[in-house]
């Protein structure tokens, strides 16, 4: 018995400017005064924080079609 086929999944590609780590944790210096360290998050601009990039689909070409 032969079911619906699975569809292939395309993984999605890492961002080239963070390489897949998206999102740091910067300490700004010493703690407050509940003894708690003081960080900041900074997000990757380029894929705003999800490490990935989308999937390039070949663009089509037509060759020697008139306009």
């Amino acid at each position: 018995m032969t079911g619906p086929t699975q569809a292939t999944t395309r993984n999605a590609r890492i961002c080239p400017d963070c390489d897949g780590f998206a999102t740091v944790a910067i300490t700004l210096g010493g703690r407050d005064r509940h003894g708690h360290l003081r960080i900041i998050t900074a997000h990757c601009p380029a894929c705003n924080g999800t490490g990935t990039t989308p999937v390039r689909r070949p663009c089509a070409t037509v060759s020697g079609a008139a306009a």
